[in-house]
């Protein structure tokens, strides 16, 4: 007991009759650069999630190193000179 074709098509009229075909394409227009607007951010967002993430490993493969580096600083090679 769905909406047959015929319901849609009256329905699809009525908005004609009501708003008029340039209203609607006008609407049409505004809702197409709606939707790329949408679609521009979030590939926007996942790019700058990315780049925090790359960030983020080399921020911790740096801290790693510089933790590795300053224990080596730490202990003497030589005791005889110290």
């Amino acid at each position: 007991m769905g909406i047959s074709i015929w319901q849609l098509l009256i329905v699809l009229g009525i908005v004609i009759l009501l708003f008029g075909t340039k209203k609607l394409r006008n609407i049409g227009g505004d809702l197409g650069g709606a939707i790329r607007g949408f679609k521009k951010s979030m590939s926007e967002d996942d790019k700058k999630e990315e780049d925090s993430d790359v960030i983020e490993a080399k921020t911790d493969d740096a801290t790693q190193a510089t933790g590795q580096a300053s224990k080596a600083e730490e202990t003497p090679r030589d005791k005889s000179h110290s």
